[in-house]
């Protein structure tokens, strides 16, 4: 990859781990985020570099850690910021939460919040593609923890029998909520679960993000080429806990800073530039500096945006507009 690609991968990627950092202030310190919040911190090279893969047309739809998915496909930071605050400015207009961000413009069908929910969703996007004989894809992300139920099994099962164009990335974080793999699955990759279905799947080192784009790359060609289902299964890690109120009690402060201390995808990609490209430290701090401002921008709009209106409360639930 060229260094100015890597450059704009490494602003985004830092671009998520600031605006994640800030959104657990503004949840615990300052209470201007409510409901659920479920955290990116850890798992940045996975959004960008699958997203980053994808070309126009082609459909995203992802679980209820949403944000980092909703900035790598084009959302501004401040309708994202907005959308967490509940503000009418948001991109769902403050309907939808940190759990249900979309931009139909985009086909960043968001969030879901139902464990496994999308999946079935995003088989249906690449449904309706191949009705349309076009070369576009569902990229439907999960976590290791929704291949254990119904969703995930029904929708990969009809995805093979149909020759569907999607895309399966499983984001294996280790914890499905604080369960550790091996204590809730029958088998300790998912891999193995799309065999049973005869669906090509492999393992990618997902704090890697040279690997992760060149991976799904490889795999988007294959289904562009009439050759889907395909799954990839990114070996990841989250920071954080689950969500907002998990304090990861069920994992060591050695693992944790095992990860964060040998295999951050940040400095991963960081040391990459630095390595093997004419890039210097001031450089990247330069790109630091310039995300934080743009995050810092986004909590002001958030905050001077005004919260939908009261007789706005029952918009958007029915269609607008069509005949009976």
């Amino acid at each position: 990859m060229d260094k100015s690609t890597l450059l704009e991968w490494y602003r985004m990627m830092v671009l998520i781990r600031r605006f994640e950092e800030r959104c657990d202030e503004l949840y615990q310190l300052e209470g201007k985020i409510k409901g659920f919040l479920h955290l990116y911190i850890g798992q940045e090279a996975v959004a960008v570099g699958t997203i980053m893969a994808r070309q126009e047309g082609d459909h995203v739809i992802t679980a209820y850690r949403d944000h980092a998915h909703a900035l790598a496909c084009g959302i501004d930071a401040k309708y994202v910021m907005a959308e967490l605050m509940g503000k009418a400015t948001g991109a769902s207009g403050g309907r939808g939460g940190s759990m249900h961000i979309a931009d139909k413009d985009k086909l960043f069908w968001g969030g879901y919040g139902i464990v496994g929910g999308q999946i079935p969703l995003g088989v249906g996007f690449a449904l309706a593609e191949k009705y349309r004989k076009s070369d576009n894809a569902s990229l439907t992300y999960f976590g290791e923890g929704a291949t254990n139920i119904g969703y995930f099994h029904e929708a990969a099962n009809m995805a093979k029998v149909w020759g569907l164009p999607v895309l399966f990335v499983t984001e294996n974080n280790k914890y499905g909520m604080g369960t550790v793999i091996d204590k809730a699955s029958a088998v300790d990759s998912i891999t193995k679960k799309a065999a049973g279905y005869e669906i090509p799947a492999r393992q990618v080192d997902g704090q890697d993000i040279l690997a992760v784009y060149e991976a799904t790359s490889a795999e988007l060609a294959e289904i562009r080429a009439g050759n889907g289902p395909r799954l990839l299964e990114m070996m990841t890690y989250r920071y954080e806990g689950h969500s907002i109120g998990d304090r990861t009690k069920y994992r060591t402060r050695e693992e944790l800073d095992e990860w964060r201390g040998t295999n951050d995808p940040i400095a991963n990609l960081q040391r990459h530039l630095l390595e093997n490209f004419d890039v210097s430290e001031s450089d990247l701090k330069a790109i630091q500096d310039d995300v934080q401002q743009e995050v810092d921008a986004a909590v002001e709009f958030a905050n001077e945006s005004p919260d939908p209106a009261l007789d706005s409360l029952y918009d958007h639930i029915y269609p607008e507009g069509g005949g009976a």
